[in-house]
């Protein structure tokens, strides 16, 4: 058992991120201290068992009270079928993060719910810079299985790794379609908060701490 195994076994997010050289813990598994329910539905968000749920019947955008530039996020997250959320990074408080900031997504891909019409658009699936840069799909463990999640913003660099696996590796730089970027202007924003958005699906989270760069 490595340490950052035993750590959350004993201890959640707190000691995971000690484990760590330069981390720090962005919840203390007890409450939401340090951070904004925004525009929450429902119960919004939820404490259990030193786990941050969003609830079926809640959600909503809960985003850290401190902006962030340049970092390194970690953090494990589980969904059940059609589970769908999304990790904003540098957004501001008001707007849809997913435009005005940034979502890497969060989504129980494989579902039949999914598959339904037209189904999913390839910068739909979890690890994509939402609507902007897709991910290499199929990597996501679903049925209430922890999932590890590693976020690296870097100046206009942005990589996602998912189950030790790089999913998104991109250069936000690279976007010269004006009409993507009338539509995306969270892809210029230099530093924003870091936050949960929830769809009205459970999906749970712990060991999320943060270094930044």
């Amino acid at each position: 058992m490595t340490r950052r195994e035993l750590a959350i076994l004993i201890g959640g997010a707190t000691l995971a991120s000690a484990a760590e050289k330069g981390f720090k813990s962005l919840f203390n598994g007890k409450d939401l201290t340090g951070w904004t329910l925004i525009k929450g539905h429902g119960k919004g968000y939820l404490v259990e068992k030193e786990v941050l749920v969003c609830p079926e019947d809640g959600g909503g955008n809960l985003f850290t009270e401190k902006e962030y530039s340049n970092f390194v996020l970690r953090l494990d997250w589980r969904l059940w079928d059609g589970g769908n959320n999304g990790v904003g990074i540098r957004a501001p408080l008001e707007g849809d993060a997913a435009y005005v900031g940034m979502e890497i997504q969060i989504l129980d891909e494989a579902s039949e719910k999914y598959k339904k019409g037209a189904g999913l658009k390839p910068t739909q699936m979890t690890g994509s810079v939402y609507d902007v840069f897709a991910a290499k799909s199929g990597h996501v463990k679903r049925d209430g299985t922890w999932n590890t999640y590693e976020i690296a913003a870097k100046g206009s660099k942005i990589k996602v790794t998912l189950n030790d696996i790089v999913i998104t590796d991109v250069d936000l730089d690279t976007v010269k379609d004006e009409a993507v970027l009338k539509k995306h202007p969270g892809l210029a924003r230099k530093s924003g908060h870091i936050g949960f958005l929830g769809h009205g699906t459970r999906v749970e989270f712990r060991a999320i701490r943060i270094k930044e760069l």
